[in-house]
């Protein structure tokens, strides 16, 4: 995948991470359409919320590195080891960092 392909790419993610990160919040109008019966179910909404804001946001950051990456003609090297990342993960995920090899060993790390 050409460069230029990428950014797009990744800057239609940022829009769309932007965009949920916006309803997560209760940025959009219907974000207090909820009525008193609701209640209930207020806490499990609030908390399942608030785990995808955390990982829109994480995933947010991590598109906005890869295009830091770009603008510093580092994208497509791996972050840990300078290896190219192979075109395959960079097609599954143009924010990916790593190669597969320090991806790995940073996920056993965990």
């Amino acid at each position: 995948m050409d460069v230029a392909t990428a950014r797009e790419r990744l800057k239609n993610m940022l829009a769309e991470l932007d965009r949920s990160i916006g309803v997560l919040r209760g940025d959009s109008p219907a974000a207090g359409d909820r009525s008193p019966a609701d209640a209930g179910s207020e806490l499990t909404d609030s908390d399942r919320n608030r785990a995808l804001l955390e990982g829109a946001t994480r995933h947010r950051g991590s598109v906005i590195e890869a295009l830091r990456r770009m603008d510093e003609g580092r994208y497509g090297l791996c972050a840990d080891c300078a290896a190219p990342v192979p075109e395959g993960r960079l097609e599954a995920r143009p924010e990916a960092a790593r190669c597969l090899q320090c991806q790995s060993k940073r996920e056993r790390r965990r």
